[in-house]
Protein backbone atom coordinates (compact mmCIF):
# COMPACT_ATOMS: atom_id res chain seq x y z
CA UNK A 1 0.00 0.00 0.00
CA UNK A 2 1.25 3.86 -0.50
CA UNK A 3 0.22 7.16 0.71
CA UNK A 4 1.77 10.58 0.41
CA UNK A 5 0.64 14.23 0.50
CA UNK A 6 1.00 15.91 -2.66
CA UNK A 7 3.81 18.33 -4.73
CA UNK A 8 3.88 20.58 -7.47
CA UNK A 9 4.66 21.18 -11.26
CA UNK A 10 6.06 23.68 -13.09
CA UNK A 11 9.20 22.18 -13.63
CA UNK A 12 9.98 23.01 -9.61
CA UNK A 13 7.67 22.15 -7.03
CA UNK A 14 5.85 24.52 -4.20
CA UNK A 15 3.94 23.86 -1.13
CA UNK A 16 1.59 26.40 0.96
CA UNK A 17 3.70 24.75 4.27
CA UNK A 18 7.13 26.07 2.97
CA UNK A 19 7.79 29.29 3.29
CA UNK A 20 9.93 31.79 1.15
CA UNK A 21 13.11 32.73 1.67
CA UNK A 22 13.44 36.29 1.89
CA UNK A 23 17.27 37.48 1.34
CA UNK A 24 18.47 40.69 2.33
CA UNK A 25 21.74 42.42 2.44
CA UNK A 26 22.77 46.00 2.51
CA UNK A 27 26.55 47.76 1.64
CA UNK A 28 28.29 49.70 3.85
CA UNK A 29 28.95 53.56 2.49
CA UNK A 30 32.56 54.19 2.45
CA UNK A 31 33.42 57.62 4.01
CA UNK A 32 34.31 60.42 2.25
CA UNK A 33 38.51 60.89 2.38
CA UNK A 34 39.35 64.13 4.12
CA UNK A 35 40.70 67.27 2.22
CA UNK A 36 44.30 68.15 3.30
CA UNK A 37 44.87 71.86 4.37
CA UNK A 38 46.71 73.92 2.23
CA UNK A 39 50.31 75.13 3.64
CA UNK A 40 51.74 78.50 2.98
CA UNK A 41 55.20 78.55 0.97
CA UNK A 42 58.27 78.48 2.48
CA UNK A 43 60.30 81.70 2.48
CA UNK A 44 63.78 81.01 2.40
CA UNK A 45 66.44 84.03 3.37
CA UNK A 46 69.57 82.06 1.10
CA UNK A 47 69.80 81.69 -2.69
CA UNK A 48 67.91 79.01 -3.84
CA UNK A 49 69.95 76.06 -4.76
CA UNK A 50 68.75 74.03 -7.64
CA UNK A 51 68.28 70.50 -7.22
CA UNK A 52 68.30 67.85 -9.62
CA UNK A 53 64.47 67.08 -11.33
CA UNK A 54 62.69 64.54 -9.48
CA UNK A 55 61.81 61.85 -12.13
CA UNK A 56 57.80 60.02 -11.38
CA UNK A 57 57.67 56.73 -12.14
CA UNK A 58 54.88 55.71 -14.84
CA UNK A 59 52.12 53.99 -12.66
CA UNK A 60 51.91 50.23 -13.16
CA UNK A 61 49.65 49.23 -15.32
CA UNK A 62 46.80 47.39 -14.01
CA UNK A 63 46.39 43.85 -13.98
CA UNK A 64 42.86 42.77 -15.64
CA UNK A 65 40.54 41.11 -13.28
CA UNK A 66 39.38 37.62 -14.69
CA UNK A 67 35.79 37.12 -14.80
CA UNK A 68 34.14 34.59 -12.86
CA UNK A 69 33.11 31.30 -14.37
CA UNK A 70 29.65 30.68 -15.70
CA UNK A 71 28.14 28.40 -13.24
CA UNK A 72 28.56 25.00 -14.43
CA UNK A 73 24.53 23.74 -15.76
CA UNK A 74 23.76 19.81 -14.88
CA UNK A 75 22.47 18.20 -17.72
CA UNK A 76 18.60 18.28 -18.35
CA UNK A 77 16.36 16.74 -21.16
CA UNK A 78 13.38 18.33 -23.35
CA UNK A 79 10.11 17.51 -21.16
CA UNK A 80 8.22 14.58 -22.45
CA UNK A 81 5.90 12.36 -20.58
CA UNK A 82 7.44 8.77 -18.91
CA UNK A 83 5.70 5.89 -20.31
CA UNK A 84 7.77 2.88 -18.55
CA UNK A 85 10.60 2.20 -15.75
CA UNK A 86 13.05 -0.51 -15.01
CA UNK A 87 15.93 -0.84 -12.48
CA UNK A 88 18.04 -3.84 -13.82
CA UNK A 89 19.65 -4.38 -10.64
CA UNK A 90 16.66 -5.56 -9.05
CA UNK A 91 14.57 -6.98 -12.14
CA UNK A 92 12.11 -4.51 -11.80
CA UNK A 93 9.94 -2.40 -13.97
CA UNK A 94 6.29 -1.61 -15.17
CA UNK A 95 4.54 0.82 -17.59
CA UNK A 96 3.99 3.72 -15.74
CA UNK A 97 0.54 5.13 -15.25
CA UNK A 98 -0.46 9.07 -15.23
CA UNK A 99 -2.06 10.12 -12.01
CA UNK A 100 -2.75 13.65 -10.14
CA UNK A 101 -4.20 14.58 -6.96
CA UNK A 102 -7.54 13.95 -5.67
CA UNK A 103 -10.21 16.25 -4.48
CA UNK A 104 -8.94 16.24 -0.99
CA UNK A 105 -5.21 17.42 -2.21
CA UNK A 106 -3.63 14.05 -1.56
CA UNK A 107 -1.67 12.01 -4.52
CA UNK A 108 -3.34 9.91 -6.36
CA UNK A 109 -1.51 6.09 -6.51
CA UNK A 110 -1.83 2.99 -8.71
CA UNK A 111 -3.88 0.10 -8.22
CA UNK A 112 -2.41 -2.27 -5.39
CA UNK A 113 -3.60 -5.57 -7.54
CA UNK A 114 -1.19 -8.57 -8.38
CA UNK A 115 0.87 -7.15 -11.11
CA UNK A 116 -0.24 -3.67 -10.55
CA UNK A 117 2.03 -1.24 -12.38
CA UNK A 118 3.73 2.12 -10.75
CA UNK A 119 2.55 5.36 -11.41
CA UNK A 120 4.09 9.05 -12.21
CA UNK A 121 2.89 12.41 -10.21
CA UNK A 122 1.71 13.93 -13.39
CA UNK A 123 2.39 17.37 -10.94
CA UNK A 124 6.07 17.02 -11.24
CA UNK A 125 8.67 17.06 -13.94
CA UNK A 126 8.90 14.85 -16.48
CA UNK A 127 11.66 12.79 -15.75
CA UNK A 128 14.50 14.00 -17.62
CA UNK A 129 13.66 18.05 -17.04
CA UNK A 130 15.30 20.20 -14.19
CA UNK A 131 13.78 19.35 -11.15
CA UNK A 132 12.42 16.04 -9.00
CA UNK A 133 10.31 13.62 -11.23
CA UNK A 134 8.35 11.27 -9.23
CA UNK A 135 7.10 8.37 -9.08
CA UNK A 136 4.66 5.97 -7.21
CA UNK A 137 4.49 2.38 -6.15
CA UNK A 138 3.56 -0.49 -3.83
CA UNK A 139 5.13 -2.60 -1.56
CA UNK A 140 2.86 -5.24 -1.62
CA UNK A 141 0.01 -6.37 -3.54
CA UNK A 142 -3.41 -7.09 -2.04
CA UNK A 143 -2.86 -10.44 -2.30
CA UNK A 144 0.41 -10.06 -0.01
CA UNK A 145 2.49 -11.02 -2.59
CA UNK A 146 5.23 -8.21 -3.84
CA UNK A 147 4.69 -4.83 -5.16
CA UNK A 148 6.08 -3.23 -8.04
CA UNK A 149 8.70 -1.61 -5.71
CA UNK A 150 9.12 -4.28 -2.78
CA UNK A 151 12.84 -4.34 -3.13
CA UNK A 152 13.80 -0.48 -3.38
CA UNK A 153 15.97 -1.27 -0.10
CA UNK A 154 18.05 -3.86 -2.08
CA UNK A 155 19.77 -0.72 -4.03
CA UNK A 156 22.74 0.41 -3.86
CA UNK A 157 25.35 3.12 -4.67
CA UNK A 158 25.87 2.92 -8.61
CA UNK A 159 22.28 0.96 -9.48
CA UNK A 160 20.46 2.72 -12.24
CA UNK A 161 16.86 3.42 -13.01
CA UNK A 162 15.90 3.74 -16.73
CA UNK A 163 13.04 5.55 -17.30
CA UNK A 164 11.37 5.78 -21.06
CA UNK A 165 10.12 8.78 -22.17
CA UNK A 166 7.47 9.25 -25.19
CA UNK A 167 9.86 10.95 -27.28
CA UNK A 168 11.60 7.67 -27.78
CA UNK A 169 14.38 8.21 -25.26
CA UNK A 170 15.43 6.89 -22.22
CA UNK A 171 16.48 9.24 -19.07
CA UNK A 172 18.84 6.97 -17.25
CA UNK A 173 19.13 7.97 -13.19
CA UNK A 174 21.82 6.15 -10.72
CA UNK A 175 20.59 5.38 -7.26
CA UNK A 176 21.87 8.38 -4.92
CA UNK A 177 20.23 7.33 -1.17
CA UNK A 178 17.13 5.79 0.57
CA UNK A 179 15.57 7.40 2.87
CA UNK A 180 12.76 6.23 5.66
CA UNK A 181 9.98 8.70 6.85
CA UNK A 182 7.15 8.71 9.11
CA UNK A 183 4.11 9.26 7.41
CA UNK A 184 3.06 12.11 10.03
CA UNK A 185 6.21 13.74 9.32
CA UNK A 186 6.62 13.35 5.98
CA UNK A 187 9.64 16.20 4.69
CA UNK A 188 7.44 17.80 1.94
CA UNK A 189 10.37 20.03 0.93
CA UNK A 190 13.17 17.45 0.56
CA UNK A 191 11.17 15.21 -1.76
CA UNK A 192 9.37 17.45 -3.28
CA UNK A 193 11.64 20.57 -3.52
CA UNK A 194 13.95 22.04 -5.80
CA UNK A 195 16.75 20.71 -7.42
CA UNK A 196 19.33 21.96 -9.62
CA UNK A 197 19.63 19.25 -11.78
CA UNK A 198 17.13 16.18 -13.17
CA UNK A 199 16.58 14.16 -9.91
CA UNK A 200 13.70 11.18 -9.66
CA UNK A 201 12.23 10.31 -6.62
CA UNK A 202 10.92 6.69 -5.85
CA UNK A 203 7.60 6.50 -2.96
CA UNK A 204 6.63 3.53 -1.19
CA UNK A 205 5.43 2.22 1.70
CA UNK A 206 7.49 1.26 4.89
CA UNK A 207 6.97 0.56 8.47
CA UNK A 208 4.75 -2.08 8.65
CA UNK A 209 2.67 -2.40 11.67
CA UNK A 210 1.32 -5.78 12.45
CA UNK A 211 -0.91 -5.12 15.03
CA UNK A 212 -2.78 -2.44 12.40
CA UNK A 213 -2.26 -3.83 9.60
CA UNK A 214 -0.41 -0.43 8.35
CA UNK A 215 2.04 1.03 6.80
CA UNK A 216 3.35 4.09 9.33
CA UNK A 217 6.37 5.14 7.39
CA UNK A 218 7.03 6.15 3.43
CA UNK A 219 10.26 5.35 1.65
CA UNK A 220 11.91 7.70 -0.91
CA UNK A 221 14.98 6.60 -3.18
CA UNK A 222 16.54 9.70 -4.42
CA UNK A 223 18.73 9.71 -7.77
CA UNK A 224 20.00 11.44 -10.02
CA UNK A 225 20.08 11.91 -14.17
CA UNK A 226 23.51 11.14 -15.30
CA UNK A 227 22.15 10.72 -19.59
Amino acid sequence: MLRSSSGRRGGYFASAAVAALILTGCATETPPQSQETASPPTVSSTPAVPTPAQTTAPPAPETPVAAAPAPTQLPVLPESAPVSFSIPSIGAGSELLNLGLRNNGSLEVPPDGPGAPASWYNDSPTPGERGPAVLLGHVNATDAGPGVFADLRSLKAGDTIDVAREDGTTATFVFDRGEQYPKNQFPTQTVYGNTEGSELRLITCDGYDPDTGEFDDNYVVYAKLVT
